[in-house]
């Protein structure tokens, strides 16, 4: 059976650590509660773990989720925010965690609310973040306001989580093509060099390329890679000016069928984060500012931008977004339905739960498309070059006879 790993609170309110095997991680909470434990978190044990802590790096978006969902879960239980703070420094498994959580413990005891602790914080936790804490905190219902913040950091993860395992296959098939390419080129081809050494302008145009671009990878192919590596630092550099992001954006847009999937992305995370805010009790404008922040693509971020002064003087979201002629009959209906009905929260939710779907079934459609185009482009350039050495072999063997 496999071993699992998990994090209990006791009746006395301690923490209990350990490692236990079930069938299921079900099993293992039905196990703990028996015992008359508090089950916080139960995991599956990789190899060498046995309950015991670990160290790692700092506070990341993982630890970030981890904090959320544990601190909900200590609060719904009923021990009182600085307590649960304390639990949770207990259960730390880094030293750079266990500091930061500490921090936090400090300024709650002296009498400042979590937000304005996290606010302390912005390179761990974003405005999205210490907005929905603030409004817990005002509502009086913290532990609600962190379990739905859980949920939206989980669904945030799996749609990242889904996309970059969907590439990993066409990353690792165009670094193998490269590879081949190469390997032919700077290996393979300078073995015919001999045989081609006093064919000179006999030989076919083709394999002199061929020829040529062997020798050059042979002679300097550390000038090369230095070159490339050179021309990769000048363009990332580049893209982080503004002229390059916008010129990255503008382009990421109007790619066949994947800038289509860009636009969804962007606008299925200004959906969530807005509908979140809202059903969570944040002042509308509040929420467009925040919600707008967390746009990535700049083009799209500034037709979002205009919405914020249009509501300021009166006007509708989804009048703004209908003016900014960016966004789909779609989007605009299901905004509008949600301004008229009231629900303006949970249409945005569900506009993002679509196009979240719409998303991941267009990541897979592009690498549909994409798989086959890089073999494609693979076994072309490598036959190419095999092409271009037969052509070659036989004007030897032309002038031989």
């Amino acid at each position: 059976m496999p071993s699992y790993t998990y994090k209990a609170l006791k009746k006395d309110g301690s923490v209990l650590q350990g490692s236990i095997e079930a069938a299921t991680e079900g099993h293992v909470g039905r196990e703990l509660r028996g015992q008359g434990l508090m089950v916080i978190d139960v995991s599956v044990a990789r190899e060498g773990e046995s309950g015991r802590q670990r160290t790692g790096p700092g506070f990341n978006k993982k630890q970030v989720l981890s904090f959320t969902s544990e601190l909900a879960v200590l609060l719904r239980a009923g021990l009182p925010l600085d307590r649960a703070l304390k639990v949770l420094i207990d259960m730390s498994e880094s030293g750079s965690a266990k500091s930061l959580l500490e921090g936090l413990l400090t300024t709650v005891k002296g009498g400042k609310g979590l937000s304005f602790a996290l606010a302390e914080k912005p390179d761990v936790f974003d405005d999205f973040y210490i907005s929905m804490i603030r409004s817990g905190e005002a509502s009086g219902n913290l532990a609600a306001v962190l379990n739905r913040l859980a949920e939206q950091l989980e669904n945030a993860k799996q749609v990242r989580s889904n996309v970059v395992s969907a590439l990993i296959y066409p990353a690792i098939l165009a670094v193998v093509a490269l590879v081949s390419v190469l390997v032919m080129l700077g290996f393979v081809v300078p073995q015919f060099d001999a045989l081609f050494a006093d064919m000179g302008e006999a030989l076919p145009a083709v394999t002199q390329l061929v020829i040529s671009g062997g020798e050059a990878i042979k002679n300097n192919g550390l000038y090369i890679l230095i070159v490339a590596a050179l021309i990769v630092w000048f363009v990332r550099r580049w893209l982080t000016t503004v002229a390059g992001k916008e010129w990255l954006d503008t382009r990421m847009l109007k790619l066949p069928v994947l800038g289509t999937v860009v636009f969804k992305y962007e606008v299925a995370r200004f959906a969530r984060t807005i509908g979140t805010l809202i059903e969570s009790g944040v002042p509308l404008i509040q929420s467009l500012n925040i919600s707008t922040g967390t746009v990535g693509n700049n083009i799209v971020r500034r037709a979002l931008q205009g919405i914020t002064p249009d509501v300021k003087k009166g006007g509708r979201v989804s009048q703004s977004m209908a003016d900014a002629e960016l966004f789909s009959p779609m989007v605009i209906q299901m905004v509008r339905v949600g301004e008229e009905s009231g629900q303006l929260d949970q249409m945005m939710l569900e506009l993002a739960r679509v196009y979240d779907d719409e998303v991941s079934a267009g990541v897979k459609r592009s690498l549909t498309l994409l798989e086959p185009v890089l073999i494609l482009a693979m076994g072309g350039m490598i036959g190419f070059i095999i092409v271009a050495i037969l052509l070659g072999i036989l004007s030897v063997n032309d002038l031989a006879g």
